[in-house]
């Protein structure tokens, strides 16, 4: 019998290749976001609810927003997202997936602080080579926009384009090309298992903290 599972959903490329993954040996109930409260956007991504929601919409899966506050403490992140995946786990899930590629304190983190108690988490994506992860989402036809980047380590000019091959080659070498340390991250607006891609248009670049560039994504009705 098949497990049911949840994703930990950012909307970016790393967990929808990872929910590709899965759908193949478990059965998918929910995407789970970190939404912050009064902003409206993804928690480090910066992406808009509104385009969030489209694209849950558009891959066909319900969506749960965690809401946490400007500034979450651990403590409070780890306390609401366990009290959702208890309900989950209340309601037959017993995996969750997650886009994790090779930091192992991450991977520590979410299973000793956020699992247990009959939640097992599921890393397709774990310990294989990110390079070669990167031409696979390119390949499979996903496409994804750089939404952040941490500015020490990228261009500005990086915010805002779309993740392709072009882009993988511009990349500087110390740069991993799927991000995994956190010198980007990417909204996902179109895919092969998505049902329409998710319209956006190119707002305004901002820096926040003297390091994080956010290129706002603005939904596109025209598109």
């Amino acid at each position: 019998m098949r497990e049911n599972a949840v994703v930990l959903w950012s909307g970016g490329k790393d967990s929808a290749l990872a929910l590709y993954e899965a759908v193949a040996d478990y059965d998918i109930v929910a995407l789970l976001t970190t939404v912050t409260d009064g902003y409206d956007r993804i928690s480090m991504h910066g992406v808009r609810k509104e385009l969030l929601v489209k694209q849950a919409a558009a891959v066909d899966y319900p969506l749960d927003q965690v809401l946490i506050p400007p500034r979450c403490s651990n403590d409070e992140y780890e306390s609401r997202m366990r009290a959702v995946l208890a309900c989950y786990r209340n309601a037959g899930v017993s995996r969750v997936v997650c886009g994790d590629i090779f930091l192992e304190d991450v991977r520590r983190y979410r299973e000793e602080r956020l699992f247990g108690n009959g939640l097992k988490g599921v890393f397709p994506l774990w310990q294989r080579d990110s390079e070669q992860l990167a031409h696979r989402f390119i390949r499979l036809g996903f496409q994804a926009v750089l939404c952040c980047i941490d500015a020490r380590v990228l261009d500005e000019s990086f915010a805002g384009r779309v993740y392709d091959e072009t882009l993988l080659a511009d990349l500087p070498a110390s740069v991993d090309p799927c991000g995994e340390n956190g010198e980007f991250h990417t909204f996902v607006f179109a895919g092969p298992n998505f049902e329409r891609g998710v319209a956006y248009r190119l707002g305004e670049y901002v820096l926040r903290e003297e390091r994080f560039g956010y290129r706002d994504l603005l939904p596109d009705e025209d598109g």
